[in-house]
């Protein structure tokens, strides 16, 4: 599941990879924790940094847009920040993007530890 991260005023979920059938249910569920901490903090928004997605299906536009009917409900907002193209697409296709405000991060965001991987033996970096 993506990590929740608290970036100024924002409740930040960082997905990587693809958004498919398969990993769709683990965005929701971290949209539906970072919503949590907008409505009992000081956060006033969600952000979705989508630097590292690198595809999205109907899946996974479905829990976006799903998200944004709860943060609705909630009194708050769902933004984007740095979508790739193919999520630019799906969103323009599907008339979908006006209802994700952009916000612009810091691009494209270093991993964090959690994320990184040792290199392959033989490689220089990990004789």
């Amino acid at each position: 599941m993506p990590g929740v991260d608290i970036s100024g005023r924002a409740a930040v979920v960082r997905p990587v990879g693809e958004i498919d059938i398969d990993t769709a249910p683990s965005l929701s569920r971290a949209l539906a924790h970072a919503l949590t901490i907008v409505t009992t903090s000081r956060a006033d928004r969600v952000v979705a940094d989508c630097s590292r997605v690198t595809f999205c299906d109907s899946s996974g536009l479905n829990a976006l847009i799903a998200a944004r009917l709860r943060a609705v409900e909630a009194g708050a907002a769902i933004h984007l920040a740095n979508p790739a193209p193919q999520l630019q697409r799906l969103l323009q296709m599907t008339g979908a993007a006006p209802l994700f405000p952009r916000e612009d991060l810091p691009g494209p965001l270093e991993p964090r530890l959690s994320d990184t991987r040792p290199a392959p033996p033989g490689t220089p970096e990990g004789r």
